[in-house]
Order: C-alpha cells, then structure tokens, then sequence
C-alpha cells in the first residue's frame, strides 16, 4: 500500500527538500489539535541535514507543533478518518509504502515530485475499537511515541499500524515515482511516472493518498522490492 506522507503545500504550505545528493528531509504536518502534548517545532527540531526544519519552511509556522505520522522511531502510523478502514485491510508483513512531495533546495539536480521516502513492514495492526479500557491504557502506554495517541481525547475509530523495526526504514535517498501532467482543463498534477507505471503496475494521479494504492502482482512486488533494496 502506498499512502502520501509529510508536509505539503495544502497543508503546511510548503514542501520539504531534496539535496543535491538525492537525500532528503522528512517534514511531518503541522499539529492542528491544541491538546497535543508534542513538544517538537518546526523551529526546534533538527533534520538529518543538521538544519532545523524551519530553515526550509515559511517563517510563519516556524513556531507550529508537528505531527510526527508517520514516525520512523518506534514505527508507527495511525488514522481515524479517511484511511482507517485501508489500514485494516493490511496483513502482518505487508509493506506500507510512505511517499512524499519534494522540491529542489539549492540545485537544479531534481524536479519537485513526488518521491518514495521510507516504508513500514507490518507487524501490527490495532483497532482501538476493538480494544477495552485496560487494553486501551496499555496500548497506548507502548505506543505513545505516536502523534495521534499525543492528543487528547478518546482513541474511537484510531488504527495504529505498527512496522517491524528490522524490516523498516526511512531510505537515506528519495526515489521519483512521479511525473507531471495535464489534465483537461490545463493544470499540471501529479501521476506515476512511466517508469514506475512499468515497475510496480501502478497508474495515474498520486496527487492524493485516498483511495491509497495497491500492488497484488508478484512480479510488481518483487519489483518494489528491488526499488526499496530489500
């Protein structure tokens, strides 16, 4: 499954950078609940390049909370809303794919695209529906690294799908997976590009992550495989 991921222009009105060596920063979404108890900023946090996130983004969300989902510490990625009920058709050992929009920052090396960034192999799924109070508590105790269990409020509809730390990862380099097109009233957007089209067995916008995009065929995963090195 292939969902996008990160800060981008609707949402935090800006995108995180490619390096002219090809790697990256990672910059998650603003934090929008005032409850959360992240104290990490776009201001205060430093990316892998050494720079806080802030020396790439606009000035005025420097000071914004973030809303680290995916996080690629303990591994772990939740929804309640649109993609909840894709995250529980997900199966021990699949692989969720996290891509994410990109722009140039100081070179002409790179197109601004959309860019695979890491990926989770599944190890859990928890429906927190399904789970009781004493479950609800210990859940969210071993997982409170993520995002959504840093807000306040009860856990009603909240997916958390949890990734095998041995077998997921953040890549140290982006790799495209778009390409841009025109659509019939003139504007550009964002589609798999012909490449990946060929590889994985995937077409069209990925502008958005709904519906989210999956590969089945075994040629195609195997393909994906080799794209992700694994």
């Amino acid at each position: 499954m292939f969902l996008r991921v990160g800060i981008d222009k609707g949402c935090g009105g800006a995108l995180a950078p490619i390096l002219e060596d090809g790697s990256f920063e990672y910059i998650p979404i603003p934090e929008d609940d005032p409850d959360s108890t992240e104290s990490r900023t776009y201001k205060n946090t430093i990316g892998r390049s050494g720079r806080p996130f802030a020396y790439y983004l606009p000035k005025r969300i420097s000071n914004i909370p973030l809303h680290y989902d995916p996080e690629f510490e303990t591994f772990t990625y939740g929804d309640l809303k649109g993609k909840r009920k894709y995250l529980l058709k997900l199966d021990k050992d699949d692989l969720l794919v996290f891509y994410a929009g990109l722009t140039p920052f100081k070179n002409s090396i790179f197109d601004e695209a959309l860019y695979i960034i890491g990926y989770f192999t599944i190890n859990r799924i928890i429906d927190f529906n399904r789970l009781n109070k004493s479950e609800t508590e210990v859940t969210s105790f071993l997982y409170n690294n993520n995002a959504h269990i840093k807000r306040s409020y009860n856990y009603h509809d909240l997916v958390i799908v949890v990734g095998d730390k041995t077998k997921s990862l953040l890549l140290d380099k982006a790799v495209l997976i778009s390409s841009r097109k025109i659509d019939k009233r003139g504007r550009s957007y964002h589609a798999v590009s012909p490449e990946m089209e060929k590889q994985l067995g995937i077409t069209g916008s990925i502008q958005r992550s709904i519906p989210p995009r999956l590969i089945k065929n075994e040629d195609n995963l195997i393909n994906l495989r080799r794209i992700l090195q694994i």
